[in-house]
């Protein structure tokens, strides 16, 4: 009888803000240690250039594993970012970006996001379960995957100058419709 063949390994190489290293890694190494154990995967870091090195037997626990160290370094806590270990949990990335004319416009964008003593980032929180932090020039989500599209589409509202009433409008609608 022969032996089966060895396991393809599969690797995926990123790159994070080196201020976010500390966080991925997290108090003697449990950060780390624990999303490597999650999703069986061993993760070398690079801390001087920021580049995260992810490698594993298993592609799907590989992919969630790059998810979690992704929104890491998109300003997440590693509490937050670890819900992503859950199947029905998605992760997205918005760029301000591609809603500012100049830099000032980052700026004015990203406070339209959070609001006013981060208001309006917790209403949005609040009607779509989602997780969002706001970090640099992107605004990250992490949410259920049935509610995700909808904590999206609202931080796109804003991004694209609707009134933050409107925004909260439409998604008490769109909970209300889910609902039933």
């Amino acid at each position: 009888m022969t032996s089966p063949p060895p396991l393809e390994e599969f690797a995926y190489e990123l790159r994070i803000p080196r201020e976010r290293i500390a966080v991925l890694i997290g108090k003697k190494g449990k950060i780390k240690s624990d999303i490597e154990r999650a999703t069986k995967t061993k993760i070398e870091i690079d801390s001087k250039e920021g580049e995260v090195r992810i490698r594993g037997k298993d592609a799907l626990l590989l992919y969630v594993a790059r998810e979690i160290i992704r929104a890491i370094g998109r300003g997440f806590n590693p509490e937050a970012a670890q819900q992503l270990l859950k199947q029905d949990y998605g992760f997205e990335l918005i760029s301000i970006t591609d809603y500012a004319r100049n830099q000032g416009d980052v700026e004015r964008l990203r406070g339209r996001v959070i609001g006013e003593g981060g208001k309006s980032r917790r209403t949005i929180e609040e009607l779509t379960g989602a997780s969002l932090c706001v970090y640099g020039k992107t605004v990250g989500i992490i949410a259920p995957i049935e509610t995700i599209h909808l904590a999206r589409k609202a931080v796109e509202m804003l991004l694209s100058g609707s009134m933050h009433s409107t925004v909260y409008r439409w998604l008490e609608r769109k909970r209300r419709e889910q609902r039933i």
